[in-house]
């Protein structure tokens, strides 16, 4: 069993606690760290081997999208899930843009929290069926203009020479979908070490630097 270390951040201390006894029932989570603010949780980040933040959007020193874009520009490793009682698409593409893995309004079950935070680190994307609407259209468009320039969404240059094999255009999909790797090899009935190194190609060939750039490519580009 993997086992990861977690950073809870939540100025509401009831909400908080909540989480923490949710992802306490789970043995995969060793360590979990909590944070009331954008300050504490880039503190933690950076000096903790953290390997997901669960992040809230509303903090009052530091919005949690800029707090998520400082945490990965210091460790582009870790894992950021979103979660958020804001549902706008701006909040979304400015979260994506800033590096979140994933984006899941408040009132999920703790349950599939959970289960989403375990397959994001195991490399999967996940965005909650209320927002990913904004995601596929941010993909089928040249551009996205938002207010301010900087958290402009911007996707790597289409490379008409794209050559996916029938096996890694299955793959892609499969990514789409949010499957996480193991979950790719039972589909296909595949090893997980012939699924990642299907993975890591289909990276290349699209010249992306994660799963998610991936599944963005592909729906912009009609690669799948």
């Amino acid at each position: 069993m993997e086992k990861y270390s977690i950073l809870i951040v939540e100025d509401h201390s009831l909400t908080r606690f909540g989480l923490r006894t949710a992802f306490e029932t789970d043995k995969s989570f060793v360590k979990i760290y909590e944070a009331s603010n954008a300050k504490t949780a880039i503190s933690v980040a950076r000096n903790e081997a953290v390997d997901a933040v669960i992040m809230d959007l509303g903090l009052p020193d530091m919005n949690g999208i800029e707090a998520t874009k400082i945490i990965k520009e210091k460790r582009p490793s870790t894992k950021v899930i979103v979660l958020s009682s804001h549902e706008q698409e701006e909040d979304v593409l400015k979260s994506l843009h800033c590096g979140a893995n994933a984006y899941c309004t408040k009132d999920i079950e703790p349950d599939k929290l959970i289960e989403i935070t375990k397959s994001v680190l195991e490399g999967a994307a996940w965005f909650d069926p209320k927002v990913a609407q904004y995601v596929l259209k941010a993909a089928g468009q040249p551009s996205v203009k938002q207010e301010e320039p900087s958290f402009e969404v911007k996707e790597p240059a289409k490379n008409p020479e794209v050559n996916l094999t029938t096996r890694e255009k299955q793959v892609l999909a499969l990514i789409v979908e949010g499957l996480t790797n193991n979950e790719i090899a039972q589909k296909l009935d595949v090893s997980i070490n012939t699924t990642k190194a299907h993975v890591c190609n289909i990276l290349q060939k699209l010249a992306v630097n994660d799963r998610t750039q991936a599944a963005i490519k592909a729906l912009k580009d009609g690669l799948i």
